[in-house]
């Protein structure tokens, strides 16, 4: 049968606590009304440990058994009764679980930190019950697809499929800092949301650098374990777009024979909620039925048609104002990602805030700015989650001497991207650390400034994040800075301009560093300006790296 796992789940080994888990169906906690009549049932299920989560357990009408979809969230499980409808009128079981130390589960939250553990345990509870067939898939946006990813690469046996909505790959690397800067807008004031106290946020902060609860907790460091089919639906302008997508890549690729050549990706033009900005992308809703169609094949054995759909559906955004979008704007399809007959394409920064695919001709050529920490340059859109987000008009930001707007001339034929983009960064200061934000951005002929990706890097992490990599500047020295940029998917058309900004504060989407090369959290000299310098000459060819498709 289509999606039927169960001749694998017969050579795993179960531990002896899972066996006593599976064991014992602990009792219902609240009599919510009869399964199966819109009221869910509560139990209160016992983890390895002994702490209890509270799950609401919703059944469809009929005897059952049903295979089950499973939700582990810190936003409180009563909000998920209209999941439990779709879920229910497609024929499944439906189980959400407060997490650990949320709502009316017990213990402690610690953001992340719990999940391979519980989900694991979680997963084989469900699949024990009397209302479960055994197959369990789970689903999930943001925290519960965090969740739902790290339940994977624990590798419960009885889970067969995951659907996640932008999560990320690392909350090591892109969820919690980027490029080792610490997202003080949106890591902070979700944690202030989620209760977690301000020195336990002080002191994440202060974790920038790789250390054993991260590799014991965060999903970079175990995916590798993941051996299930998983959907990743994402969006461009999503905080988490990097972790879609990577995701997808790794596992249809690498992964285990479970997962290996069994993903799918699909990439809209959206963000962490509604976009800001006078962009908007026409028919640029996710299709909400492929997860149905992707449960159906993998937990009922349907052939829905899903696998003779290309893996991968992503959306081509082009020019998009608000009234008059581009006909080139739509969704496509694709056998990888990045699509095939893409080629890396070199722009080159130039003296006079050019942008060319020239490489600059001069011995010596450089842009030297001041960048003071008390006056930052603001947050205007971007990947952003707690602020206003996507492709809003960077001319908000004015003309500041810390702003570099590096751009081409107006194009004379559509310049089509698709894949990842990188910045080569040659750079340097008088300061012993500093950090370099970096922008992509397509001008429109009237002059919008449309705000693709923005990323950036703390130069002391610039040969990585591991206790041996950190390495304070040499005051002067021009050094080479690679920066990640991450993916997209857009067509700058005929008569626009691209762009690339390069500054060194975006606040309050990041924290703004001191200057000083003190240690992250425990600064203890004044904070003091920088006088940054970006090479542009042919010994130091500042260069961002475009993902382009040949059409």
């Amino acid at each position: 049968m289509i999606g039927d796992r169960t001749s694998m789940i017969g050579r795993r080994v179960i531990g002896l606590w899972a066996v006593l888990a599976l064991l014992i169906v602990p009792a219902v906690a609240q009599d919510a009304g009869a399964p199966g009549a819109g009221q869910p049932t509560e139990y209160m299920v016992a983890m390895r440990d002994g702490v209890k989560l509270a799950t609401d357990v919703y059944l469809p009408p009929g005897p059952g058994p049903w295979p089950a979809i499973l939700q582990r969230t810190p936003y409180n499980k009563n909000g998920g009764r209209r999941a439990a409808q779709r879920y229910n009128d497609a024929g499944y079981a439906f189980a959400i679980q407060d997490q650990r130390g949320k709502f009316r589960s017990e213990g402690v939250f610690t953001p992340h930190e719990n999940e391979l553990r519980d989900g694991y345990d979680a997963v084989e509870w469900a699949a024990a019950q009397p209302w479960c067939n055994g197959k369990v898939g789970m689903s999930g946006g943001s925290a519960l697809g965090i969740a739902a990813n790290l339940a994977a690469a624990a590798d419960p046996p009885h889970l067969v499929c995951v659907h996640v909505n932008v999560a990320p790959q690392s909350l090591f690397y892109e969820g919690r800092f980027v490029g080792g800067i610490f997202k003080e807008a949106d890591t902070g004031n979700w944690m202030r949301r989620n209760g977690v106290p301000e020195e336990e946020i002080a002191a994440y902060r202060k974790r920038v650098v790789l250390d054993e609860r991260w590799a014991d907790t965060d999903l970079i460091f175990h995916r590798h374990n993941i051996d299930v089919p998983i959907y990743n639906a994402g969006g461009w302008y999503d905080l988490f777009v990097m972790g879609n997508v990577s995701n997808f890549q790794y596992l249809q690729t690498w992964g285990r024979e479970g997962a290996r050549g069994r993903q799918k990706l699909m990439m809209g033009p959206i963000g962490h909620g509604p976009l800001s900005g006078d962009i908007e992308y026409p028919q640029s809703r996710l299709e909400r039925d492929d997860e149905l169609r992707f449960f159906d094949y993998w937990l009922k054995g349907v052939d829905t048609g899903i696998y003779r759909d290309p893996p991968v559906k992503y959306y081509m955004m082009a020019a998009a104002r608000k009234g008059d979008p581009s006909p080139k704007n739509g969704w496509r399809s694709a056998e990888t990602w990045p699509p095939n007959g893409v080629k890396t394409v070199r722009y080159y920064l130039r003296q006079g805030r050019g942008l060319s695919a020239e490489p600059p001709p001069k011995p010596t050529s450089s842009t030297t700015y001041t960048f003071d920490p008390a006056i930052p340059s603001p947050t205007v859109g971007g990947l952003n989650l707690t602020l206003e987000r996507g492709p809003m008009d960077q001319r908000e930001i004015g003309e500041r001497p810390d702003y570099l707007r590096f751009q081409t001339d107006p194009l004379r034929r559509d310049l089509v991207l698709a894949g990842k983009v990188d910045l080569e960064l040659w750079a340097s200061s008088d300061a012993p650390d500093t950090d370099f934000i970096v922008k992509l951005v397509d001008v429109y002929p009237d002059g919008y400034e449309a705000l693709i990706l923005d990323t950036g890097l703390r130069a002391r992490y610039r040969h990585g994040r591991r206790t041996e990599d950190v390495r304070l500047l040499t005051p002067g020295q021009p050094e080479l800075l690679k920066i990640d940029l991450w993916h997209t998917a857009i067509t700058i058309e005929t008569g626009h301009r691209l762009a690339v900004h390069v500054t060194s504060g975006n606040s309050p989407r990041y924290e703004v560093n001191p200057n000083t090369g003190d240690p992250v959290g425990e600064e203890k000299s004044a904070p003091r300006a920088a006088r940054n310098t970006i090479y542009h000459d042919a010994a130091r060819p500042s260069a961002v790296l475009l993902p382009v498709l040949e059409e």
